[in-house]
């Protein structure tokens, strides 16, 4: 089993992203996607800083992907996935179609990322021939489904032509909307937000009445408010998953992986926190329960 560390999704003093990937640089994930995918007007760090980061990475032995925004709004949005596209030094994480047809005519290869509604064998065999070479399963796909569209005939043959990687860790990216539910939240208009974001380096949560912490508000993005664990789950991916994806926050991101590494290398079964965590969608049940002990 490979790991990989997915995107920021939140918006970080620039300081605190150097540091992050300073750590990233001496953990043990195999893979680093950096780039902002959430909004725009997220500007802490330019271009030529996130492949600075690149770079460090790439010289302390990490593989590195660049993700692409997940929703674009404005004309100077796709001017610049444009640009990115064109970056063939490091490869791309495609989390919009536009970024996909972008890198099929430049003839990049790319890796598929949660965003993308793939959901049966015939799309990702669509994908695969415009270039794909890794497919970030949707979060909200379980493991048999997972096992029915790589058995499926589409796909079956062509299983060794592309990686499969699982969003396993963190509070689950569930939808984008052209509305801005952080700066809503503080009664302020999306063109108004003054960038509030960085005032929540790990999203806002949202309760309902009964006082339940069903979302965590992320900008124009709505994350799950329990953070998805499936530390215990990697006995049941082998044969169907390549990687594991720890998406990143703030204080203990590297200390969860050290706990994947080590679980990995000494199986047992590590008891999580009902009030904190979930597992549903893996097992194919409601997103916001924590199945028991799975083989």
């Amino acid at each position: 089993m490979r790991y990989s560390l997915g995107p920021i999704s939140y918006y970080w003093p620039k300081r605190n992203v150097y540091e992050f990937y300073q750590q990233a640089a001496q953990s043990d994930v195999d893979i680093v996607y950096l780039g902002e995918t959430v909004c725009a007007k997220r500007r802490e760090l330019k271009m030529k800083d996130w492949l600075t980061i690149a770079e460090q990475l790439t010289h302390a032995g990490k593989e590195v992907v660049l993700s692409t925004m997940a929703l674009l709004e404005t004309p100077s949005d796709y001017q610049q996935l444009k640009r990115l596209c064109q970056t063939s030094e490091f490869r791309i994480e495609a989390n919009d179609l536009g970024a996909i047809a972008l890198l099929e005519k430049a003839g990049f290869p790319f890796v598929v990322g949660p965003a993308i509604n793939c959901y049966n064998g015939e799309t990702l065999a669509q994908l695969l021939a415009k270039g794909m070479k890794r497919w970030v399963m949707p979060v909200e796909l379980s493991r048999d489904w997972l096992s029915n569209i790589l058995n499926s005939t589409a796909i079956r043959d062509k299983r060794d032509q592309f990686s499969v990687e699982v969003f396993s860790y963190g509070h689950l990216p569930l939808a984008y909307s052209a509305r801005c539910f952080t700066a809503r939240s503080l009664n302020r208009s999306k063109d108004q937000c003054e960038l509030c974001c960085i005032d929540y380096p790990n999203g806002r949560t949202a309760f309902s009445q009964d006082g339940s912490q069903v979302f965590v508000i992320n900008g124009i993005q709505t994350q799950s408010g329990l953070k998805y664990n499936l530390i215990n789950e990697q006995r049941s991916m082998h044969g169907l998953v390549d990687i594991m994806r720890i998406s990143p926050e703030l204080d203990n991101t590297f200390d969860v992986i050290n706990q994947f590494v080590q679980q990995a290398k000494q199986p047992h079964y590590r008891k999580l926190d009902k009030t904190k965590e979930v597992n549903g969608y893996w097992h194919n049940i409601a997103g916001l329960t924590l199945a028991g002990e799975a083989g």
